[in-house]
């Protein structure tokens, strides 16, 4: 399941995905609200938290989470991915090079860490 949580405004978006993430999680919510969200701020900034309950992405999920990144390539400013899962996080190192913005890794507990830079 994917959450969108309203603690920000401007061109701040806020996700938390725990559970089994689907292919309808990003259909439904992480998608339009991206793409809602660009039809006012060209440059946008993430935190896409995966809590404590996450579990896995179905294949539709990644994807989708491909095709939001290739299709939004020059979209981000600013990614904070929240996560303790180990190989997320060791993916994430392997592929930041091919990401075109800064991205940090922070675990969940240093979640509001990750909220005091994505706003900087």
């Amino acid at each position: 399941m994917i959450e969108k949580h309203d603690d920000f405004s401007g061109n701040i978006i806020y996700f938390v995905a725990s559970g089994i993430v689907t292919s309808e999680d990003y259909e439904k919510v992480l998608i339009p609200e991206v793409e809602k969200m660009l039809e006012s701020h060209s440059k946008l900034r993430m935190i896409y938290q995966l809590d404590e309950t996450f579990e896995s992405f179905t294949a539709g999920a990644m994807w989708d989470d491909t095709q939001l990144g290739l299709n939004h390539f020059t979209a981000w400013e600013k990614i904070a991915v929240v996560t303790d899962v180990v190989w997320i996080r060791g993916a994430l190192n392997v592929f930041a090079f091919a990401i075109p913005t800064m991205v940090k890794i922070y675990s969940n507990a240093n979640i509001e860490e990750a909220k005091e830079w994505i706003q900087e």
